[in-house]
């Protein structure tokens, strides 16, 4: 299939070849890998304190919520791999290609939000790990945990088989430890076995059931997965895509059947040890750790636990980098060094524990955990739903569009998520309304906030399906074709006309009225300014993906054009288009600009400013506006 634009995590992309195995099993383990790297997701130190205070308040009433969050994620992730491999893009790319500009910065913002979120969870658990095992003091555990930035650089210049190789040691130590524990801890079958009976006994447990799910289904993985299994190179015909397919559902369905293992341990020990013996305020790690060993009666039980620990938060970590990178080069497509991106994520995530540990003691970490899985849930909705509508759609995925069942499904578990995030934000909003002395400060900040958050998950929802009707009724896209620019010869005293474009609807009438000023006998000069932030900081110096792009299209245009007898030149620019066109302009012996509207529309102008005003005010030649 066509791959669009620069690979997802290029230094690793297609490095691992699968089209040459014969064997059938050789031809699994060939796939086997990213789904494992993406599990350790579901069992960071983030779920860990949600299920040790699901376990402890509830007993096992809350299993049901992880096994729904299993297939929640089961399903979600085999859309992820759907994307990756039939359209060669992840996540964030193909949002980059179907949102507005300004409506993927705010994604991108979100994105990053959530991997801080997930961060700040790793840089805890890992500290605890270190106070667990060695006394280490938090406040030391939280800031050491800088320097595990660089064992990820270390793992992927060895290849992306021996990180994988790493992370499925990590999940081995993981699971072997809480199988143990399992043993020690002898829960009861038959009450076990009522915890799927689905139930919410109160509010509190709403809280928790959110921050389950917000644990287990996690944004950074819907990015991540997308671009993982596309480190697998694959027979791009119809048979191998099918095939790669179905490989990788396999390796996600046994990766996360491992992560809810591990999950439902976490639950069913706190549970079989802490609600049995009545102790239902056991929601902080550290607490955990501290009854094991006189209620289960063994001191190897919280070594174990420590061990898994640390180990949960060292795997998870490397994951979440990877994610921060797929998000911004997506995004942005904006590409920094990867010691660079692994220090400003951890630095986001260590400022907030530092300052929690600091102010409010190293007992509020548990709270902390909790409350970072709950933004975690909160920010599901912004990835979910592009998800849906991408892999959804028949003509980008070339017939491997999902189908109709799966597509209901998609969208249930998406309304279910929404619904309980909602319910939460309503219940959470109201309560700090009443329990404030000044509730101003949450109408000035808080509800405006919320109710962009609802505007932008409508829109993200509404967009895509509007954009489709669009085109079945054969509205013109925003690039243009032979047909629109049509046959003009209409001779003007204009010899040398300059021509912005902007790759939107707004060239047709900005191409169509200049040919019309200056007719065949005039030359004319097409210019575009790319805007990204490698552009700005660059300048002519950058390479990307966008650049790429435009330069491509502006050739398309001038070959068009030259075609129906035109003479023509392009010309890019780099940076902010009201500075830029002026100097080109100013710079050439041009009679006249003509300027459509560059994009800019409602209150993007108000936060920009015009560029046609901008323009217009810096040139010295006469402007036409379209």
């Amino acid at each position: 299939m066509k791959r669009e634009g620069h690979k997802s995590l290029e230094n690793v992309h297609g490095t691992i070849d699968t089209s040459g195995k014969k064997s059938p099993w050789k031809r699994l383990l060939a796939f086997l890998g990213p789904a494992y790297l993406v599990s350790v997701g579901y069992m960071d130190p983030g779920n860990w304190a949600t299920d040790i205070a699901g376990g402890s308040q509830f007993g096992y009433a809350l299993l049901w919520v992880l096994l729904m969050s299993n297939i929640m994620a089961l399903l979600l992730q085999s859309l992820c791999t759907r994307l990756g491999v039939v359209r060669g893009l992840d996540l964030a790319q193909a949002s980059r290609q179907s949102y507005p500009r300004f409506v993927n910065f705010i994604l991108y913002v979100l994105a990053e939000i959530a991997i801080a979120a997930t961060d700040l969870a790793e840089v805890i658990g890992m500290a605890i790990g270190l106070n667990l095992l060695f006394g280490l003091p938090m406040i030391w555990g939280v800031s050491i945990t800088v320097l595990d930035s660089f064992l990820l650089l270390f793992l992927i210049n060895k290849g992306m088989r021996k990180m994988e190789a790493f992370i499925i040691g990590l999940i081995a130590i993981i699971g072997g430890s809480f199988l143990i524990e399992m043993f020690f801890a002898k829960p009861d079958m038959s009450e076990l076995i009522t915890g799927f009976i689905p139930t919410l006994p109160n509010d509190t447990a709403l809280y928790i059931a959110i921050g389950i799910i917000g644990a287990t289904v996690m944004p950074h993985n819907l990015y991540l997965h997308s671009s993982l299994v596309q480190t697998r190179k694959i027979d791009s015909t119809k048979k191998g895509i099918k095939r790669a397919l179905k490989l990788n559902f396999i390796d996600s369905a046994i990766a996360l059947n491992l992560a809810f293992f591990v999950n439902a341990a976490i639950l069913i020990l706190a549970a079989s040890v802490f609600f049995k013996n009545e102790l239902y305020g056991v929601a902080e790690i550290q607490d955990a750790y501290a009854l094991l060993e006189p209620l289960l009666g063994s001191n190897l039980a919280p070594i174990f636990f420590a061990v898994a620990l640390i180990a949960a938060g060292q795997s998870s970590t490397l994951t979440g980098t990877l994610a921060g990178q797929i998000v911004m080069e997506g995004y942005l497509n904006l590409r920094i060094q990867p010691w660079v991106r692994r220090l400003l994520t951890r630095l986001v995530a260590i400022i907030p524990a530092l300052f929690t540990i600091i102010y409010f003691g190293e007992g509020a970490t548990g709270r902390l955990l909790v409350l970072s899985q709950v933004v975690l849930s909160l920010q599901l909705g912004f990835a979910i739903i592009p998800l849906i509508h991408f892999v959804s759609d028949k003509k980008l995925m070339k017939g491997f569009h999902i189908k109709l069942p799966m597509k209901i499904a998609s969208w249930i578990i998406t309304l279910i998520i929404v619904a309980l995030n909602g319910k939460l934000v309503y219940e959470e909003v109201k309560n700090c309304i009443i329990d404030s002395d000044d509730p101003i400060y949450i109408w000035v900040f808080v509800i405006p906030i919320v109710i962009g958050s609802a505007i932008l998950l409508f829109y993200i929802t509404i967009r895509p399906l509007i954009m489709k009707r669009m085109a079945e009724r054969k509205i013109p896209l925003p690039h243009i074709s032979q047909s629109q620019i049509g046959e003009i010869s209409t001779p003007k005293p204009y010899k040398y006309v300059a021509i912005a474009v902007d790759f939107s609807t707004a060239d047709q009438k900005s191409i169509s009225s200049a040919l019309q000023l200056g007719g065949k006998d005039a030359i004319y000069k097409l210019i575009h300014v790319v805007e990204t932030p490698g552009a700005l900081l660059y300048g002519s110096n950058i390479d990307d993906h966008e650049t790429i792009n435009d330069e491509e299209f502006l050739n398309s245009y001038k070959l068009e054009l030259e075609e129906q007898g035109y003479s023509i030149e392009v010309e890019l620019g780099f940076g902010s288009p009201k500075k830029v066109i002026p100097k080109i302009v100013n710079d050439g012996d041009f009679d006249l600009l003509v300027l459509g509207s560059h994009g800019h529309k409602m209150f993007k102008d108000l936060m920009f400013g015009t560029t046609v005003d901008s323009v217009r005010h810096k040139v010295k030649i006469p402007v036409f506006i379209v």
